[in-house]
């Protein structure tokens, strides 16, 4: 029997939303197969598990430890991590990172596709190169901002237009993004990017539908059907993400059979881009016929009703067996890694 630590919590904005996902992740775990240890991440970054303040440290073999710092509980070996972690500090690549360094397998995507899927203007670059449309956008730091505000507003108006939205470059659940209809609005929705990350994009605002494609798998990964995203707000954001009653989902999404398979297409090209496994979702907008990838999320909500095992169940997978799943991905990359390790 193997034992998992499943991480929820974390120290970026999605703390609430992470803890709700990895509850749901661990309460699905076969106890017949597995041993669970459920660990809170603060928002100041202590680990806590059992009443005591652990630590994650390298073991023997493919086994880590979570050591007891405070005196409090016992030390416990730990044959595989599952990070439910959104956002900044858990879904960026530094969890992942932690994880190769003490040796243990980990649940989902690896260190650099972590970091470019959290970032949206590195993932910019990448799906760009590969292929894959997306709205006009353009990157701008903060430094950008504060030293030539008229040459970002010139710049803005020639390479994106209006109407607009602005982000923060590595965040999610909508926190910090706001919409710019004109450019006397770009000021303030850059200022709210800014307070999240010093790294924002401002991208054209998609006049069409929002429509998202699941994955699971390494190599070649399934690709669920096509779903979308209806709700009655001007657009998707927090409130209608997690208000009861916000967002419906509808899968199959309502298109032609090819934009069906177009979508399931760049998803895949998408997850291959930034060499992802185990998991991700991917977002679109569909304006006519016509795909704009959004973002690929490497660990997007994980409760048995949002959106990534909704558009899973779609094909028949219940939301026991994609926990399993994802488990068995990550214990059968750890083992084909073992080669390549020096």
């Amino acid at each position: 029997m193997s034992r998992i630590a499943v991480l929820g919590g974390g120290r970026s904005s999605e703390h609430d939303v992470s803890l709700e996902s990895a509850s749901s992740v661990a309460a699905a775990i076969d106890r017949a197969r597995h041993e669970v240890v459920e660990v809170t991440i603060g928002r100041e970054g202590a680990w806590e598990s059992g009443g005591g303040v652990v630590a994650l440290v390298p073991g023997a073999g493919d086994q880590a430890w979570l050591m007891p710092v405070d005196g409090n509980g016992a030390a416990c070996a730990i044959d595989l991590v599952f990070p439910v972690l959104h956002g900044p500090w858990g879904e960026d690549g530094t969890i992942q990172g932690l994880c190769e360094t003490a040796g243990v397998p980990y649940v989902g995507a690896g260190v650099a596709s972590s970091a470019v899927g959290m970032d949206k203007a590195l993932f910019h670059v990448i799906a760009m190169a590969a292929g894959i449309p997306r709205v006009e956008t353009l990157v701008v730091s903060h430094a950008e901002w504060r030293d030539d505000p008229e040459g970002v507003r010139a710049r803005v108006a020639g390479a994106v237009g209006y109407p607009a939205f602005a982000k923060p470059a590595r965040l999610g659940s909508s926190y910090g993004i706001s919409p710019v209809p004109d450019e006397d609005a770009l000021g303030p929705a850059l200022q709210l990017a800014f307070a999240h990350d010093d790294k924002a994009l401002v991208e054209r605002r998609a006049m069409g539908r929002e429509v998202e494609v699941g994955l699971l798998g390494d190599a070649d990964p399934h690709a669920s059907p096509l779903g979308e995203i209806l709700h009655d707000s001007d657009w998707y954001d927090h409130d209608a993400k997690y208000r009861p009653g916000g967002m419906h989902l509808e899968v199959p999404a309502d298109v032609p059979a090819h934009v069906q398979d177009h979508a399931r297409e760049l998803a895949v090209r998408a997850w291959k881009a930034i060499d992802c496994s185990g998991l991700a979702r991917v977002d679109f907008f569909l304006e006519g016929e016509d795909l704009y990838i959004s973002e690929i999320n490497t660990i997007p909500g994980f409760t048995s009703t949002s959106v990534w095992g909704r558009l899973m169940a779609a094909d028949g997978f219940d939301y026991p067996e994609l926990i399993q799943r994802l488990i068995d991905l990550a214990f059968a990359r750890h083992e084909a890694r073992r080669a390549y390790r020096g």
